[in-house]
């Protein structure tokens, strides 16, 4: 018999998964177009300003506009997710920013979300509702809801959720 199929199998050491939501390059386009207008602004038309507080005020608005549409969707374009026996964490985008940690000490439970919406949540990224708690929203679909106690609940979207909810649920039942 393989461990695979004996009762007594362990559960692996770390599960990992994640979530890609490719619709999120669109207003990170949006924020590159407003930096490149500003940088178009500062050389073309900082010749001909008759007055530099306008000329100014319109660079750096385009520019910081640009910046924080840019790298607030390139943020969520996708999430990591690992499990493993001491704590779950969650890595956003390509540089792993925002993460969360969450030692299992601290979490009483997991359950699948079957659908979590962008829309529930009012968008997409790192969102805080005070009936639901905090979540990841990089996609529609279903996502893993981990109990915090205290009534805190954090959600967060990964393919295979189902997987991730069961890698929880034996790490926990292993520390009891």
């Amino acid at each position: 018999m393989t461990d695979a199929h004996r009762s007594d199998a362990r559960p692996p050491e770390v599960w990992t998964g994640q979530a890609r939501n490719r619709m999120q390059w669109l207003p990170a386009a949006a924020g590159a177009a407003c930096v490149a207008l500003g940088i178009v602004l500062a050389v073309e038309d900082g010749m001909y300003a008759s007055s530099l507080a306008p000329l100014v005020m319109s660079v750096v608005g385009c520019i910081a506009v640009g910046l924080l549409v840019l790298f607030g969707t390139i943020a969520f374009t996708h999430v990591r997710v690992r499990v493993d026996r001491d704590a779950l964490e969650v890595r956003c985008g390509h540089m792993g920013l925002p993460r969360r940690r969450i030692p299992l000490d601290q979490v009483s439970g997991a359950h699948l979300a079957p659908l979590v919406s962008p829309r529930h949540w009012g968008g997409w990224g790192y969102r805080w509702r005070p009936e639901m708690g905090t979540a990841v929203v990089v996609r529609r679909g279903p996502g893993v809801v981990v109990d915090l106690g205290n009534g805190r609940r954090f959600t967060v979207t990964v393919d295979d959720a189902e997987g991730a909810v069961r890698a929880i649920s034996d790490c926990l039942r292993l520390r009891s």
